[in-house]
């Protein structure tokens, strides 16, 4: 009973001192604002105040009620939650930045002249590093070889990383830093390539590439801080306020936190961590850590590779590669290992699935540890590839499928040939999988991805590619409608990390992220959605972009 008088006494001392009105930091007004909330309902106004939303509603009550020395007349532009990206690598996108970027190449030779010009640029630098190639955009759709990169950089160590980060081609004097390569030509959960003489060829796949990228010198902590900074502002650009790192170390997520607690990074993280021992232990020990800008409850773990390696684990043979499907990255008893210390600590599991095998087997075993109606919100990460017969243990167990639509928008061009005409109508099944729970995480997956959630909005709604093609959507029976898709991105999301209570809508007591748009996404052609910008981000009511 004191405790309401209290707050009675504070809330009328609050509207005698402002003149009946109660004083807030920001109103945004005469705003289209999407408040993504359990109606999904618009409003045209709010205010805040120390960093939280304090009201929503129309201009008539947000001004009559509230006032404040910032008070912004947006004119009819679109405002939205700020939005969050369910599945990404933060931390590693901001170490590539000064790496070489492939992305795009249309061959090989290309390639080479990009990371001559790289070279020269940072000459210093004791490896050669990059990443984004796909030789399926090639005119010959071959994986290379170390042959140019050996010509051109003959006693410089260089390793270049696929778009899917699955696969990588090392030159000799990078192949030369271990002698695993004149002893084994076989790699749990990974393959090396050899050519017909058994040399090797360069191209690692999955764990093989550990074998090489162990030894690529460490970044120092000025680098570290440098790339975590450098992807939040890029981030805020392009209008995300909260996004998901898969797959920390300890070091890196505490590095995280104090940099949160300078305020330097104001970037919201969910991070999974990585599933080794001593972060396993870590946690054990520590517990979760939950702060206004870093949660750490889950891990995140690895069960096959990509489809465009063919390193994704299929029930039957790659169509383009009979004899080969794919492998699981460790054996089955790894993966229920994992689940049970996980259930038994409290934390989520999150695993990479992308073939039908690799979410056949996961799914199982999380069928082994999750009670029906449970809400431990596990998560299958891509769910690529589902098997009529498995998708409906993601509505039976409540797992959450956290999917990335460029991913299908990417691989279109040349799914069905690595899967089959009828298997590939089983991939990239978002609505199919929405219907199991009603809910789907949205995210990019970037730096596999663009950074830019748009894309990913456009690749959700209308299945369609940068030039728009194919006309009326790559397998449009799963397409998400735009209310769908911005749920994906904001609240789901929010869900999917147990967040929903702070983030994710524009509502009275949640964190006041939001940005503001040139043009409304939910209403503009479908032939805009991608280019659609960014005007302005707000993170705590503040302006960060």
């Amino acid at each position: 009973m004191m405790k309401k008088t209290l707050m009675i006494a504070i809330l009328a001392l609050a509207l005698w001192s402002c003149g009946g009105k109660i004083e807030a930091d920001l109103i945004i007004h005469n705003a289209t604002v999407y408040t993504v909330d359990d109606a999904f309902s618009t409003a045209t106004a709010f205010a805040v105040k120390d960093g939280k939303f304090i009201g929503v509603g129309s201009d008539e009550e947000i001004l009559a009620g509230f006032e404040s020395k910032e008070t912004i007349n947006l004119e009819g532009a679109p405002v939205y939650p700020g939005l969050i990206d369910g599945h990404a690598h933060f931390y590693r996108y901001g170490l590539g930045l000064k790496n070489a970027d492939l992305v795009g190449t249309k061959s090989f030779e290309e390639i080479v002249e990009i990371l001559k010009a790289h070279r020269a640029k940072y000459p210093d630098e004791e490896w050669i590093l990059g990443g984004g190639w796909d030789q399926n955009d090639w005119e010959i759709k071959e994986f290379p070889t170390k042959d140019k990169l050996d010509e051109a950089f003959p006693n410089t160590p260089v390793l270049i990383s696929r778009v899917d980060g699955h696969a990588a081609l090392a030159n000799s004097a990078a192949l030369g830093e271990s002698e695993i390569f004149s002893k084994a030509k076989e790699v749990n959960g990974g393959k090396i390539y050899f050519d017909k003489n058994g040399n090797a060829t360069g191209l690692l796949v999955d764990n093989a590439i550990d074998l090489i990228a162990k030894f690529i010198p460490a970044q120092t902590k000025a680098d570290q801080v440098e790339a975590l900074l450098m992807a939040q502002q890029n981030c805020f650009e392009v209008g995300l306020t909260s996004v998901v790192d898969a797959g920390l170390e300890v070091e890196t997520i505490e590095l995280i936190d104090s940099l949160n607690k300078t305020g330097d990074l104001k970037m919201r993280l969910y991070v999974m961590a990585a599933p080794t021992e001593e972060n396993i232990d870590y946690f054990k020990k520590k517990g979760k850590i939950k702060t206004d800008h870093l949660n750490v409850r889950s891990f995140k773990v690895y069960g096959d590779g990509a489809l465009g390696s063919r390193g994704a684990s299929l029930l039957t043979d790659y169509s383009d590669d009979p004899g080969n499907d794919g492998f699981l990255l460790q054996e089955a008893a790894y993966y229920d290992q994992l689940a049970k210390t996980f259930y038994d600590m409290g934390f989520q599991m999150n695993t990479h699935c992308i073939g039908d095998n690799s979410n056949h087997v996961v799914l199982d075993i999380y069928s082994k540890y999750l009670p029906e109606d449970n809400d431990l919100r596990w998560k299958i990460e891509h769910a690529q590839v589902v098997s009529r017969d498995d998708i409906d243990k993601f509505g039976k167990y409540n797992v959450v499928p956290s999917v990335q639509p460029t991913h299908a928008t990417s691989d279109m061009y040349w799914a069905a040939d690595r899967l089959g005409e009828e298997r590939v109508k089983t991939a990239y099944a978002f609505k199919d999988l929405l219907d199991q729970n009603g809910y789907i995480a949205l995210g990019s997956d970037f730096p596999v991805e663009d950074i830019n959630p748009m894309y990913g909005f456009h690749a959700a709604t209308a299945r369609q590619d940068a030039k728009n093609w194919p006309e009326g959507g790559w397998q449009p029976e799963n397409k998400l409608s735009r209310e769908e898709a911005l749920k994906g991105m904001t609240i789901w999301a929010a869900y999917s990390n147990f967040e929903e209570k702070e983030k994710g809508s524009i509502e009275k007591g949640k964190f006041a992220d939001f940005i503001i748009a040139e043009k409304d996404m939910m209403k503009a052609p479908e032939s805009e959605l991608r280019n659609l910008k960014v005007k302005a981000t707000y993170l705590d009511g503040k302006k960060v972009y």
